[in-house]
Formats: C-alpha cells, structure tokens, sequence
C-alpha cells in the first residue's frame, strides 16, 4: 500500500511525456540564466540554499524527535514516578524485582507473592493475542490493586528495558515472559525465536551492563527434555534432542544464559516448570479447554500415544510453582560482574520443578467432570506429530534440597480450586451461563 502511495506521488512530478519535459527544461534554463548572471548573486543564492537546507534538517531532527516523544507507549513524569513506587521495597532486606511477562498466569501469582511480603515489584507485559488479551489485562487490574505496576511493552525493547532498570534499581529479575505452547510453533515459528530467544539476549544485554547486576530467575521448561525416555526426568539428562521449536527454544535459552553466567558473572537460575494448572491460567491448556468445551456441551479430543497408551502429564499447581519461583529468588547468590566484565564466577543453577505424580490425561477429564457435575464428550484420537511428548515426570530432589521445595497440592485438590474460579470469572451458575 505504501509502495503504490508512494509511486503515484512519484508519478505527480513526473512529465506525461519526454517532449513537454524537454521545452519546460529548456525555459526554466533561460530563467535560471539570468538569476545567475553575475559572481555575486551565485554567491548570495548558494548561501541561501545552504542555509535553508539546513534549516529543513534542524526542522526535520525537531518534527522526528517530538514524533518519537509524544507517540512512545512509555514515559513522562508521571510514568516515571509509577515504576519508582512500584518498585519500593517494603520490608527489612527486601528485594526489587523486574518481572517480565507479569500480566500472564505465572508472573501475575508471583508478582502478588512477592508484593505481598514486601518486596518492590514492577511488572512488563507486551499483552499479546496469543490467547484472550482481556484475560491478561484483568489479570493486570488485580496487580493495579496491589499498587503494581505493569508496564505495556515488549522485552525486545532495550530503550525501554534500560529505563526501567534506571529507575528501578531493580536487585532481582524474574524472567518468565515467553512465547508458549508447542503446537502453535507450527503456526508461527518466528514468535517464539522473537520472545524466548531475541527477548532473552536483549534482557541478559540490559542485565549484565546494570550495575550492580541482578540476579536472574528465569522460566526453562520441562519441554526439554523431549524425547528422553528416562523417568523421571532429572536435570542431568540429555536436553538434547526437542521434540517441537518450543523446547528447542526453551534449551537455546539455557545455553544463552550460561554463556552469560560464564562470561559476565550473571548470577542465573532456570526452571524447568511441569505443566502448571490453576486460577487464572491459560486457555490453551487442555484443562482450562476441556472445562470450556465440557460446559459448552461440545465434544473434547483426547490423544493417545503408541499401542493407544495414555498421555500423562505431571501436573503442577500454581501455588507450588509460586513457591519455587520465590525460593529460587530468595537463595539466588549475587552476580559477580560489574559494567559488563566478570570479577569471579556466579552461581549457575537449573531445578525441576513439578508435583512427582503423574496422572493420565483421561484421569483429569474424570476429576473435571466431577467437579462440573457434567459429562465430558470424549472423542480419542492417535497422537498427531505436533511437538507433544507422552508423558513427563520430574525428580524434584535438586529442588528440594537446594530450595526446600515440596509440593503439597495434588490433582483434585487443584483442579477443584480451578473450576471454582472458572465458574466465577465466566459467570456460571449451576453449570448455566449468567
């Protein structure tokens, strides 16, 4: 649309033929001629033309800038004043934490936990359509309440990124901002080199130049793991062999972040998160889309693996991952680097976090339709070659050891928690829309 804007613009000082170009030349010649008929009016015209052209640049930097200025999405005193209250800290040896991706289902529970206990919070969202938006702007209206403050905006932003950190003055960064899910990889492949790769050098960039650096907790996932048969998984198997973008993503990130442990003293944690469930969390999940199409009346899809073997998944709530999430920042050791050069070497760790107790897909959809009251409609189909893996089981025993970390939320104690909230935040009342 530009380009065509663009020609037919180009087309307005362009002669209707070479022939009436030629005369009009010939005459603007003759004029010019006796414009420039002596040395010293050349002189005066050449300094009024340098002097003009200079005045369109100056002009032209002014319109540029104050563009720039008055459209940017952040900014301004007032701006500036939230993120410093937000990121006070209210309590003896608190922290103040940078959490990105704070309006989505995980950063929004730990930005509570955190503010909750006194720590100064604030919170960068890029609010995208990767499912309902008005899900994460609610959610970010429960953190306003909490007077936290959630910055609009995308962690490919390194302007916006190193204001924050210089007004922030943040000690700690929990990093759980990404592009998630497996099976929209194949959809859109870039968005998850754009968010979990791009997204996460341009914030290690910002973080090793702070000075002091923070520490960085940051969101892995237990999706690499991939193809690995050995149960349950444990940190030190082999990552090496994803079975979707999104894992592959997910272990390009652990590389990066050592790289910047190893070479400029970032003092870095990665979780590796199991299949996290509860309130307020993302419709793409099967659970969250089983309990949708279950009170909707339509029928659900459930995968089966080779020889019709259920799928299985080590099913986490939210509260436990919230609790591992804060431990890890609690026990993270400072960085060791300053303005972008390593002093000594920093803590470089990688947990496991899940619940250790697997449980068949078809086994949750039974739970849900006892907490619904409702019969799902089942219909089973063989495993289409999309990224998922069979099953995943965690070996929590780094976790527990290094962080203390016990789940205690098991499956139908979460999922009844979920359909609560559900119900409520969808307006049901007795399995009838309100």
């Amino acid at each position: 649309m530009r380009s065509s804007a663009v020609a037919a613009e180009e087309e307005l000082f362009l002669p209707s033929t070479p022939g009436k170009f030629k005369d009009r030349s010939t005459s603007f010649n003759r004029h010019l001629h006796r414009c420039f008929a002596s040395t010293s009016t050349m002189f005066l015209w050449a300094l009024f033309l340098v002097a003009l052209t200079a005045a369109y640049i100056s002009f032209q930097s002014f319109v540029d800038s104050g563009s720039r200025y008055f459209t940017a999405a952040w900014g301004g005193i007032q701006w500036e004043r939230q993120v410093v209250a937000s990121a006070q800290i209210h309590r003896e040896n608190g922290f103040s934490v940078l959490v990105t991706g704070a309006a989505g289902f995980v950063g929004t529970h730990v930005s509570l936990s955190l503010k909750k206990r006194g720590d100064g919070v604030v919170g960068i969202d890029n609010f995208n359509s990767y499912y309902d938006p008005s899900l994460k702007r609610a959610r970010r209206k429960i953190l306003n309440s909490r007077k936290i403050f959630v910055v609009e905006g995308d962690i490919n932003d390194g302007r916006l990124l190193g204001k924050l950190f210089e007004l922030g003055q943040f000690t700690h960064v929990m990093h759980l901002a990404a592009q998630a899910g497996v099976r929209y990889a194949m959809e859109n492949p870039h968005s998850y080199v754009h968010s979990n790769i791009a997204g996460l050098v341009t914030l290690l960039e910002i973080c090793k130049t702070a000075d002091p650096q923070p520490a960085v907790v940051w969101a892995s996932s237990s999706s690499v793991y991939g193809l690995n048969e050995k149960v349950p998984f444990s940190e030190s198997d082999r990552t090496d062999q994803p079975a979707s973008l999104y894992a592959a993503t997910k272990k390009a990130g652990e590389e990066i972040t050592h790289t910047y442990n190893h070479i400029y003293g970032l003092s870095i944690t990665g979780l590796r998160f199991f299949t996290v469930y509860g309130p307020w969390g993302r419709p793409d999940m099967a659970y969250f889309s089983f309990t949708r199409n279950i009170m909707q009346g339509k029928a659900i899809t459930i995968y089966r693996g080779k020889n019709q073997v259920d799928l299985a998944r080590d099913f986490t709530y939210i509260d436990d991952i919230v609790k591992g999430c804060v431990a890890s920042l609690d026990t993270a050791e400072k960085s060791t680097g300053s303005g972008g050069k390593k002093r000594r070497p920093a803590q470089y760790r990688i947990f496991n976090l899940g619940n250790t107790s697997p449980v068949t897909v078809p086994m949750m959809v039974g739970m849900l339709e006892k907490h619904l009251k409702m019969k799902a409609k089942r219909n089973y189909v063989d495993m289409p070659g999309n990224g998922d893996v069979p099953f995943t089981h965690a070996n929590i025993t780094a976790a527990r050891r290094e962080l203390g970390y016990k789940p205690g939320t098991d499956l139908t104690t979460g999922l009844k928690k979920f359909v609560k909230w559900y119900l409520s935040y969808y307006g049901y009342n007795d399995g009838r829309a309100v």
